[in-house]
């Protein structure tokens, strides 16, 4: 089975706090909108110190849902942009919620698919761009080019 054991999921749907949550939408009158049974907790300080912990976890599977925290510190984001697993890297590069400065260092990052899912991620810095547009890759290349068409076609259709 592996280093890791796969006896227990990191998500649960069922917390203490998602109820109330939810209770407390259903009282506001949100009860009828479907979103409302998916909203999720405030993010609290306990959070923020689980997202921490798991980005120190020695399994990236753990430190890769670190990386998609849409809630994680800036430290959290710049350490997981030089961890060694380019899986973790690669969750970072594809969160929008990835700071500008982490995403310009993941454009110039060693691997194609990490610098692939800069590309594609709606918040990259324009500089970032145009670096990744003179890519030795030629699918981050690619992925450039029909990212700068989608802003196009999005122009006409707006026009």
């Amino acid at each position: 089975m592996g280093q890791y054991s796969v006896d227990m999921s990191c998500i649960r749907f069922n917390t203490t706090a998602m109820k109330s949550q939810l209770d407390e939408a259903r009282a506001v009158g949100l009860g009828d909108d479907p979103v409302a049974s998916f909203l999720s907790p405030e993010i609290t300080e306990s959070k923020v110190k689980r997202i921490v912990t798991m980005s120190q976890d020695p399994n990236p599977k753990i430190r890769e849902s670190a990386a998609l925290s849409y809630h994680a510190p800036l430290a959290v984001y710049e350490k997981l942009a030089k961890d060694p697993d380019v899986g973790v890297r690669s969750c970072l590069a594809r969160n929008h919620a990835t700071p500008c400065d982490v995403l310009r260092q993941l454009a110039k990052d060693s691997s194609e698919t990490v610098r692939a899912f800069v590309a594609v991620n709606f918040n990259v810095p324009e500089d970032a761009m145009e670096e990744l547009a003179k890519d030795d890759s030629p699918t981050v290349q690619k992925l450039v080019a029909w990212k700068a068409s989608l802003k196009e076609d999005a122009e006409l259709v707006t026009a």
